[in-house]
Order: structure tokens, then sequence, then C-alpha cells
């Protein structure tokens, strides 16, 4: 893979070399026309111009192909202070150089005969850095829009990835209620209904409540725990219903703050409880307790079970689409853990606010 990446940067700077040639002819052009001000010895002006283009050419180059992207580009301002100051040091004695090789060879060591713009390092030092500047201010343009891009890029994927998370989010929430549960109900309901049952209305109710919650509200990041808790109530209703009086449900809550949390935070662990809950005495057992101040939120609900119906870790999708839910929605905030003792199993959960 590094191999390809190479190739295809090679590829590019060729194909991009006829627009740098085209360039630095335009340079040298410019360095004829500019040095040519006042003087008629066109021998000088040709040749100090041609001498002083590969000089700024390395200069330019070492510029933006190296002290930029390694240096500039990451913050290392000492750094490239230092290796700027190098390379300033450096194209300075090269045109204190070519200064004098011209003024011996092509001047016969006469001054009248160099250009007047010729004769001072300072300002033919100060002209090649002005090109340098200028390609090297196109080049930082340059590493501006990439990373403007890369960035815009970079918040696009995230934006779609977290589109993506709750669209799932709200299918796995949508499938917390699972179709034999809703069946059980209906049945529970309909033999309510032929025995003309005074419970069948609010039954109809607490099951159009539930429904009404798990397809609507969980379109919202947050709701108050107040209807989260109105919800829960709402589905213990009817798992007494269910149940008929082989269930004992003990629901305890002390909140003393009205936080908001993600809808359906605490469903899939009262279904468990439910679902792999075993009557011990004739009774299947149900404790739960919710408590909330400002600083956390605890939870905690155990149900009675037997040997054989002791769950696994992690045992269910209900209670694994929680601890992904948790891991995104409070990352290194949040403790889940589960303890099984004889006759009970017990969850626990603490969100650190």
């Amino acid at each position: 893979m590094h191999i390809c990446k190479m190739h295809k940067w090679v590829l590019r700077k060729i194909a991009l070399l006829p627009i740098h040639i085209v360039v630095w002819i335009l340079v040298w052009l410019f360095f004829i026309y500019f040095f040519s001000y006042g003087s008629d010895n066109e021998n000088f002006v040709y040749s100090f111009s041609t001498s002083l283009l590969p000089v700024t050419i390395a200069v330019t180059y070492t510029i933006i192909y190296f002290l930029i992207p390694e240096f500039l580009v990451k913050r290392l301002y000492l750094k490239f202070g230092v290796y700027l100051i190098y390379t300033m040091v450096c194209s300075l004695f090269f045109i204190i150089i070519i200064t004098f090789v011209n003024y011996i060879f092509i001047s016969d060591f006469d001054m009248n005969n160099m250009p007047l713009l010729t004769r001072n390092f300072l300002f033919v030092f100060i002209l090649v850095y002005l090109v340098a500047g200028l390609f090297s201010f196109v080049q930082l343009l340059r590493y501006n829009y990439k990373t403007v891009h890369h960035n815009t890029q970079l918040e696009k994927k995230i934006i779609q990835g977290q589109l993506q998370l709750k669209e799932k989010e709200l299918h796995l929430l949508k499938e917390q209620i699972h179709p034999h549960f809703l069946f059980n109900t209906l049945n529970t309901i309909y033999g309510a209904a032929l025995k003309k049952s005074e419970d069948t209305p609010d039954l109809i109710l607490k099951l159009s409540n539930l429904l009404d919650y798990t397809l609507n509200q969980i379109e919202k990041p947050k709701v108050a725990i107040t209807e989260e808790v109105s919800y829960l109530e709402s589905y213990i209703g009817l798992e007494r219903v269910r149940f008929k009086d082989s269930v004992r449900v003990y629901f305890d809550k002390q909140i003393e703050n009205d936080i908001h949390i993600p809808p359906m935070l605490f469903i899939a662990f009262i279904e468990n409880a439910f679902k792999h809950g075993a009557p011990v005495n004739g009774f299947l057992e149900v404790y739960i307790e919710l408590k909330v101040n400002n600083e956390k939120l605890w939870f905690q609900i155990k149900n009675s079970t037997t040997d054989q119906n002791i769950p696994k870790e992690n045992h269910g999708l209900g209670i694994e689409n929680s601890r992904k839910r948790l891991d995104a929605l409070y990352p290194s905030a949040y403790a889940l853990n589960t303890v099984s003792t004889e006759n009970w199993y017990t969850l626990n959960l603490e969100i650190f606010l």
C-alpha cells in the first residue's frame, strides 16, 4: 500500500512538471527584465539571472516541500525557524558566490559593467525570498484548503455515522416490545373483554400508552425521567395482568431531580426480569429501585429465579444492546453489573451525571 501511494505521488508530480517548467521560465524572464533596468550589459544580465534561478528554485522547494509540511504545518515553529535560518544562510552564501563569479568572468573585474541592481547582495537576497515567499503563500493556501476540505469530509462522516447509529438505535428500541409479549397482552385484553371486566379500559389505555411511547417518544434524544417512569409503570401494569396472581412487583422510586435521559433505557432489564425470572414458592417476585439525585442515577432490579433459570453473563440481545447504548451515551461514566445468589438474580446500573 505504501508503494502504491508513493507511485501515485510520483505520477502526480510528473503531471505537474510542465506547469513548474513554465512557471520557472516566467521567473527567469522576470529576473532578466528586473536586472536589466538601467543597464545595457545583456550578457551579464542573462548570466546572472540564469545563475540565480537554481538558487531560487532550491530555496523555494526547500521551503514548500520540506519546511512547511514537516515543521510549520505540524506547528513545530522553533524547528521551522532554525531550519529557515540555515536555508537563508546557505542561499546567501551561494548568492555571494554567483555575484563574484559573474563579476570575475562576465564584467572582467569592472564593477561599472555590472547592472546596478546586481551589486547589492542584500537586495538580490530579498528578491529571491520574495519569489520563494510568493510560492510559499500559495502552498499555504493549498494546505489550508486541504485541511478545511478534510475537516468538512470528516464532519460529514461523523454526522453520517451518528445518523446511522441513531437509526440502528431506534430500530433496536422499537424491537424491545417483542411480538410474543404484544400477542399475549392482546389475548389477555380479549379475555377480559369477553368477561366484561372493569379492567379492560385500563388495560387498553396502558397498552396504548406503551405503544405510543415506543413508536413516538423514542424519536426524541432525551425524555424526562418522570416520562420514562410512567412508561415503565404501564409496562409493569400489563405484565401484572398477564401473569395474573402469580407475580409480585415492587417499584420504589426516589427522584430528587427530574433529569432527562435517553428513552427506554431500563426496559430491557425489566423485560428480562419477567422473561427469565421463575416463581419461587408460587410467586415470581420482581423488585425495582430507582434513585436519582444531582450526582448519580442508580437503578436496581432483582427477580426470583431457580438454578435452571439464572441467566448467563450478557444473556439476551436486550442486555447486549443496552451495554452498547450505555457505551455510546455514557462512556466511562456508568457501571453495570449483575449478581446471582440463591433464588435471586440482581442487576445494578449506576450512571454518574
